[in-house]
């Protein structure tokens, strides 16, 4: 336990990169704009990537990143490409304690499996919450506020000609798939999201909670689990998973009137499997801050339309174009809203594109680019935790 406290505590006082690679300079690191963050393009094992996150919560609470490269921390031979997008709710800690722990927990059991496999991720996922649990645990005198913090999930892992995509939450990874008959390419969305304004998903947890008749509960026109969350599954959100945390020093606002006796919410992903194909031309990780605004195929047509570099970025304004004309304003004024006050227009927005490359695969292992990238946001000091707050209505999609 307390060398999990110890990785959360360095987590936050500024992380080393992941696996341990060391940063690279400003512009392979990315670009900041405002409230804007950006990598246009760089080179990945199986072909290219795209990457931009807008913020506009007070603290970012979208978490992200790409690594490219070993996959296991033994075998230098497993190569591919990760990408994780992390939403965040209620603060950004657990985005943040997922961003920094998830991607070496899959290198060591990929190393213990000398494979890449679905067993391995979920392994992995639940090696991340079961640490975050720990830090919660340890915190519960001083912090009990983390209890109620969490996160989506969105991970796809490319590795000898399979993609692997995991997911926890809300968020959503679209593929672009060519259709040779017509030239199209259409949108196959390959993530399963857990969020209770699906019916599927509600009569999912009734039969997961049959004795509880108000497991999910219809408030303000927003079905919610126990009228509190819109999420089904999450990194995180302790409160919600063991009853011990719904309970003092925890603000009432959080807390449950009644116990319960097991889990309301999931921490294990819904995992895809899919062999990438030559019609397989890229995919999309985004998290819902752009699925508010934009369909799966709008967003597939425009990165189809567009060239690859600075293809995220493009994506992201147009989810900003959206929200403006919602609002019956102009992009332009949008753009000067600060964050915070700018979270009532939009929410935090990531989105990742990776494209295929057919011939990567054929590439020999020591010339693969070695990628170790972390989506930004706007520069705050690197112990600074989410102040305590109650969430309000208005401002909270979970």
């Amino acid at each position: 336990m307390l060398s999990a406290v110890m990785d959360y505590l360095r987590s936050c006082w500024g992380p080393a990169s992941p696996a341990g690679r060391p940063r690279r300079g400003s512009d392979a690191a990315g670009r900041q704009d405002g409230l804007l963050w950006y990598k246009d393009g760089g080179q990945v094992v199986d072909g290219e990537f795209s990457m931009a996150v807008v913020q506009a919560n007070n603290l970012l609470e979208d978490h992200s990143q790409v690594e490219s490269g070993p996959l296991s921390a033994t075998d230098p031979s497993l190569q591919g490409t990760f990408v994780g997008v992390y939403d965040g709710h209620g603060g950004p800690e657990t985005a943040r304690y997922i961003n920094d722990h998830l991607f070496n927990h899959l290198r060591r059991f990929a190393s213990e499996h000398k494979c890449m496999s679905a067993d391995v991720i979920r392994k992995a996922f639940r090696a991340t919450e079961e640490g975050f649990i720990s830090v919660v645990s340890s915190q519960w005198s001083l912090r009990p506020q983390l209890a109620a913090v969490g996160s989506c999930c969105l991970v796809g892992v490319v590795c000898s000609g399979t993609l692997y995509v995991a997911n926890l939450g809300d968020s959503r990874a679209v593929l672009g798939r060519l259709v040779k008959g017509t030239g199209e390419v259409l949108a196959m969305q390959l993530s399963a999201e857990h969020n209770a304004s699906y019916e599927e998903v509600r009569r999912e947890l009734q039969a997961a909670h049959p004795d509880d008749p108000h497991i999910v509960v219809l408030k303000h026109n927003v079905w919610r689990v126990k009228g509190i969350i819109q999420i089904t599954r999450s990194i995180g959100d302790v409160y919600l998973k063991k009853p011990e945390f719904n309970r003092e020093p925890l603000h009432s606002k959080f807390r449950l009137q009644e116990t319960f006796r097991r889990p309301l919410l999931s921490s294990d992903p819904a995992i895809t499997v899919h062999q990438i194909q030559p019609t397989d031309k890229f995919i999309i990780f985004a998290s819902d801050g752009l699925w508010e605004h934009l369909s799966n195929q709008e967003a597939v047509d425009m990165v189809q339309s567009s060239p690859r570099n600075g293809i995220a970025r493009r994506l992201v304004k147009a989810a900003m174009q959206e929200a403006a004309k919602k609002r019956e304003m102009r992009y332009s004024d949008l753009k000067k809203i600060d964050r915070g006050v700018r979270r009532h227009f939009h929410d935090d927005i990531t989105v990742i594109v990776v494209f295929f490359d057919s011939n990567a695969t054929a590439t020999a292992a020591w010339s693969r680019p070695t990628v170790s990238l972390r989506g930004g946001g706007v520069p705050i000091p690197s112990n600074t935790l989410a102040p305590f707050s109650v969430p309000t209505e208005l401002n909270s999609s979970y």
